[in-house]
């Protein structure tokens, strides 16, 4: 197990692309902290699973986008697991409209917890990578950050900005060995995606060269490499996960 010995924290570990990544570091050895803020129940399962891996599992409630509680489930995950060596964000909203009709507050709560949210958790943690001189760091972005999206002009902001915090991290923590990277999902088949129209669908496989939309676990695969020594030295990159949706 590539992980085994680590300790994690997920961000909006309780579903989707989260779950999918919290389960795949526990299956690789890693104990596994997850926030939630309304998924409570969704929450405690996916650590009922993480704890019959044999890992340690915990669920912290915590709001992404308060600079105070993530400062506080870092320290808690910390004094928990008695140590902290990687951190996957991973939580994130969509509120879509065109830019001339987009809210103030459509804005501001999308960039809140996509970015902000991001921020807070790096933040927190590196002070305690720094100081023991290892970490890794990986942020789920998207690649409509990466060539923006009609009626998301605060969902690719904001993943836009993900992209450029990993890489100004990754330049100011290198030196102390701790790795930053992003990944870039395209469409991914998660149960709210399974809910939607089919013509969203359809509009999506007609870009996908495999033809087919991404499954959670194949994000996962990716983060749990970039969390291990086998990607040591890799730091700064963007990759992408889309079935060539963006090429």
């Amino acid at each position: 197990m590539i992980l085994e010995g680590k300790a994690s924290i997920v961000t909006g570990g309780s579903l989707g692309i989260g779950a999918a990544i919290a389960l795949d570091l526990a299956k690789n050895g890693a104990d596994v902290a997850l926030n939630y803020r309304k998924h409570k129940e969704e929450a405690e399962n996916i650590v009922a699973q993480i704890e019959k891996m044999g890992r340690k599992g915990l669920a912290v409630r915590a709001d992404v986008s308060s600079f105070e509680d993530a400062q506080n489930m870092v320290t808690k995950v910390k004094e928990h697991f008695g140590r902290l060596d990687v951190l996957v964000c991973n939580a994130g909203i969509n509120w879509d409209g065109v830019i001339w009709k987009m809210a103030e507050d459509q804005w501001d709560t999308v960039i809140g917890i996509n970015l902000k949210g991001y921020f807070n958790y790096i933040r927190a943690v590196s002070p305690i990578f720094r100081e023991q001189k290892s970490g890794k760091i990986v942020s789920v972005t998207s690649i409509n950050g990466l060539r923006g999206k009609f009626g998301q002009s605060n969902y690719s902001a904001s993943k836009a900005g993900i992209i450029g915090l990993t890489k100004t991290v990754a330049r100011e923590l290198g030196k102390y060995s701790v790795n930053v990277n992003a990944v870039a999902p395209g469409l991914i088949e998660t149960d709210m995606m399974k809910e939607a129209p089919q013509n969203v669908k359809d509009a999506a496989l007609q870009e996908i060269v495999l033809g087919r939309l991404g499954q959670p676990e194949e994000v996962a695969n990716v983060v749990t490499f970039l969390c291990s020594e086998a990607a040591r030295h890799i730091t700064g990159e963007v990759i992408r996960v889309d079935g060539g949706q963006y090429i």
